[in-house]
């Protein structure tokens, strides 16, 4: 998958998530799918690319890393 691809799909992500918050009072909690899902698609993306991908939607990779590590995810 291109980073085009994935810059669209974590994009579309992302604007689920802000919904979530808004619909929710910004209680993060409520809205936890959206955000591992967000970051999982994110992470693909680096992968995907070597580090070299680019979305406004997606934190820095370093950051993506610890976040999805420290929710148990794999991310070696």
């Amino acid at each position: 998958m291109s980073s085009g691809r994935y810059t669209a799909m974590c994009q579309s992500i992302a604007c689920a998530l802000q919904s979530c918050l808004n619909k929710n009072t910004y209680s993060p909690e409520k809205c936890d799918d959206h955000v591992r899902k967000l970051y999982k698609c994110c992470w693909n993306m680096y992968k995907e690319t070597d580090g070299k991908g680019e979305s406004t939607a997606c934190p820095m990779q370093n950051v993506v890393r610890r976040w999805l590590k420290n929710h148990g995810e794999n991310v070696d």
